[in-house]
């Protein structure tokens, strides 16, 4: 059920103060015992187990859905895999940034579709829905049918988003650099401009129009995935009109009324979309958002949804990941090391010992890949693991450069996919799959 109507903050100044009450709720939550356990997690190279109530949560989430924009999906990313850091309660109160934003009141949603398709917009529809169906960080979705029957989803944009995604990524690098949030030694200010770039694309509707027909020309027909038609007649800068699209978001799999074969089918097409779109589309859907995934019980496919976030990669980076893959499943310690320096994981005048201690890292983070057989996700604890080792390696300044900082939202892809397997406890020949995208 969604949140009651209300206007989205407009101005940096009030978005700010949205975003300092948020940040004041998650302090209190955490109090003193919480700050005492982050700096004991940091001093001893462990993830922190935030104890925070529920209700500071919800007001948390609550304040960033009122918000809405950038600092909505630095929320939507905190509850990917919540229960690592957070308690399951307040992990399920996070949760719902990833399907739900307060919506906005019906005076802003008639101008905005006065603005887009003229005062008598209404006579484009035989039916149009008022109250929307679902409401994410940048736009909400409306149910409507044409004349000729053609039963769409529009989404449409907040009034004002697009507009104060700079201050809202500049109000997050204020925060960051105000708490000593960022990573010591590296300069975070060449991520927050890519990270902008990103949510200006992923505002762009006619943009995301033209990358969802590409992305579904790359995929073909699939039986088991599906991308809804684009209705151009209906597509503004400020709306995206496609086909209605059925089904229920991809983590409700992990319920009990879903078999386990059923979650190990949609959790390897996942995995295997992934790997097709980084070595055959050359075209990425970066948001990891479990949302964006609508499984259909009935007919068993998966629903492709927001093409927004979608990045072309250079066919040099692909060869770079290539070469990675390959020298991983190989155990060619020196291909990796040679892709490592290729994608500016390490340096090539780096000291030896760092450089061994990256490539450890790398070759754990790839346990997946290099694992006979079936890999269970559920069972693994490969992220603590991994954020041991990197928390280690951060400590000793093993990590003095950073990657470039378009390979960020491919991380955050394969991340995405990894939270999304370990959501739904699947178990996925990974290793059979790789070697056929490669």
């Amino acid at each position: 059920m969604l949140a009651s109507p209300r206007p989205i903050p407009s101005q940096r100044l009030s978005r700010l103060w949205y975003l300092g009450r948020a940040t004041g709720d998650l302090a209190a939550g955490l109090g003193f015992k919480g700050l005492i356990e982050l700096a004991q997690s940091q001093a001893q190279d462990r993830p922190a187990r935030i104890q925070i109530s529920p209700e500071h949560a919800r007001r948390f989430a609550e304040r960033l859905s009122e918000l809405r924009g950038a600092v909505m999906k630095l929320g939507q990313l905190m509850s990917m895999d919540g229960t690592d850091i957070l308690t399951p309660e307040v992990a399920e109160v996070l949760a719902g940034l990833r399907e739900r934003a307060t919506p906005m009141p019906m005076s802003q949603l008639v101008e905005v579709l006065t603005r887009e398709y003229g005062r008598d917009w209404d006579r484009r529809f035989k039916r149009f829905e008022f109250t929307p169906v679902a409401a994410a960080s940048i736009g909400q979705v409306h149910r409507a049918e044409t004349h000729d029957g053609h039963r769409l989803a529009l989404k449409i944009q907040f009034p004002g988003v697009r507009a104060s995604i700079d201050s809202d990524i500049a109000n997050l690098g204020l925060i960051v650099r105000t708490l000593g949030l960022g990573p010591k030694g590296i300069d975070i200010r060449p991520f927050l401009d890519e990270a902008r770039r990103q949510l200006h694309r992923e505002a762009d509707y006619e943009a995301e129009a033209k990358a969802l027909e590409r992305y579904r020309a790359c995929l073909g027909d699939d039986p088991d995935l599906a991308v809804p038609q684009v209705h151009r007649d209906l597509t503004t800068p400020n709306i995206l009109a496609m086909d209605l699209a059925t089904g229920v978001p991809i983590d409700r799999l992990a319920g009990p009324e879903y078999r386990r074969a059923e979650r190990d089918r949609a959790a390897t097409l996942l995995m295997r979309l992934t790997l097709r779109e980084l070595f055959e589309f050359g075209l990425v859907q970066t948001d990891p958002n479990f949302a964006n995934y609508l499984y259909d019980r009935t007919s068993g496919r998966i629903v492709l949804l927001d093409f927004g976030a979608m990045v072309p990669i250079a066919p040099s980076l692909i060869t770079c990941y290539r070469q990675l893959a390959r020298a991983i499943i190989a155990g060619d310690r020196a291909g990796i090391q040679a892709a490592a320096i290729a994608l500016g994981y390490v340096g090539a005048a780096d000291p030896q010992d760092q450089v061994a201690a990256m490539l450890d890292l790398l070759e754990l983070a790839a346990e997946p890949l290099r694992s006979p057989g079936v890999y269970d996700f559920g069972a693994s604890d490969l992220f603590e693991r991994v954020y041991r080792q990197g928390r280690a390696l951060f400590h000793a300044g093993v990590f003095s450069a950073a990657p470039a900082p378009e390979t960020m939202f491919l991380h955050r892809k394969f991340m995405g996919s990894f939270m999304l397997a370990r959501r739904l406890r699947a178990r996925v020949e990974l290793a059979q799959l790789v070697p056929l995208c490669l």
